[in-house]
């Protein structure tokens, strides 16, 4: 692998990754490798790895086919839902086109419903999450989903899933996990050593990067760049420090970054699918039931489409602190139920215990809004510098 030398030619990488990625995949089929597509961090991975088939991320984040899921949808579905139905549906997705299986998940009905849809002309297979996470029931409920998800790897690709299969991907991807908290982490740094922009860019890429050693090597040494280049003085100028939760972001929605950044904050953290939400918590690599462990994982990432969603709160608690947060902005899609209705406790739990101020952004994947969304947000940010010249 040839090795990059300068920071903004890593950046320019990991944000080429994607599109590069439609090459290695096509690659990769024609050599004979097995492809499992998805849509959510919720998809255990180590049990796709140790079928042998690599992971990828779905085309969903573009209002490019959503015309044409409208066609079969209704107009007043989440974009999310729409856009990764009309990429499948108008095969422009080249992942989804070379994807073997697809793997849905019952992360709301919305979704739900499109999957019986998407059967028609893709072989889908639906994983069916809990409605709580706390109770014994719902933990038994994805215990049984995450064998039978491994039994259906099994027949489809007529392969055998061994239990130290699955527990030798489940300790590289906690290496590829750590190597990305790490990279994240950097946003902790004050004054800033990077953007909001390049964490995302970074992470965002990474997806589509489906090598693992490879992916880990690459962000151990951006880290460790980034670093030295901080060692060095080598740092950005205090600006609000912003937290951007909610939906999952990428594609359009990358504007809500944009204009934080061009309005004088600078973004730290990212507790979202994309970034933390799905890494921070690793699995325990020393519990004796494989199957087990993936469950205490996986059912505790901090969706909105669980209740009791108290690891939401945990996480923003701890990012407010570690990152030193001035404020969070919460994106969430038009439409999407589930975010959109937890708001108001993201919004009391910020305001009220952890004394941090909030905005509600609603956007969709237009760009008709951008020029509100500045507005907002400028008059957000002109808000936190005001608090915090009172209390110099």
């Amino acid at each position: 692998m040839e090795l990059r030398t300068e920071l903004p030619e890593v950046f320019d990488e990991f944000g080429e990754a994607r599109r590069q990625g439609f090459l290695t995949v096509k690659n990769l089929k024609e050599q004979g490798q097995a492809v499992v597509g998805v849509y959510c961090t919720f998809m255990p991975e180590e049990l796709v790895m140790a079928s042998g088939a690599i992971q990828i991320s779905l085309c969903s984040t573009s209002d490019e086919t959503i015309p044409d899921a409208e066609e079969d949808l209704p107009r007043n579905l989440c974009p999310l839902i729409k856009s990764s139905y009309g990429f499948g549906k108008t095969d422009k997705c080249p992942y989804f086109y070379f994807s073997d299986l697809v793997v849905g998940e019952t992360t709301c009905d919305g979704k739900k419903k499109m999957y019986e849809y998407m059967e028609e002309f893709k072989d889908t297979y639906l994983m069916h999450l809990p409605h709580n996470r706390d109770s014994e029931a719902s933990k038994k409920l994805w215990y049984s989903e995450l064998v039978n998800f491994k039994e259906k790897l099994e027949d489809f690709f007529d392969v055998t899933i061994t239990e130290e299969q699955i527990r030798e991907a489940i300790k590289m991807k906690n290496y590829e996990r750590q190597a990305k908290q790490n990279f994240y982490r950097l946003g902790q740094l004050n004054p800033p050593a990077i953007s909001g922009t390049e964490i995302f860019q970074v992470m965002y890429g990474s997806q589509y990067k489906f090598d693992k050693q490879e992916v880990i090597q690459m962000l151990e040494e951006t880290t460790e760049k980034v670093k030295t280049s901080y060692a060095e003085g080598k740092v950005l100028p205090k600006k609000p420090r912003i937290l951007i939760t909610g939906s999952p972001m990428g594609g359009v929605t990358e504007k809500v970054i944009k204009a934080i950044e061009d309005n004088g904050g600078i973004v730290v953290a990212f507790e979202n699918c994309t970034v933390s939400k799905a890494v921070e918590r690793l699995v325990d690599e020393d519990t004796e039931d494989v199957y087990q462990a993936l469950v205490d994982k996986y059912i505790n990432i901090g969706c909105a489409c669980m209740s009791n969603n108290q690891p939401r709160k945990d996480l923003l608690s701890k990012m407010v602190d570690d990152y030193q947060v001035d404020g969070v902005i919460d994106m969430v899609l038009q439409n999407c139920i589930p975010f959109s209705v937890e708001s108001l406790k993201i919004k009391r739990y910020l305001n009220e215990e952890k004394d941090t101020p909030y905005l509600y952004l609603e956007t969709d994947y237009s760009t008709s809004d951008i020029e509100q969304i500045n507005t907002r947000v400028t008059a957000f940010i002109e808000m936190l510098e005001e608090e915090k010249a009172c209390t110099i």
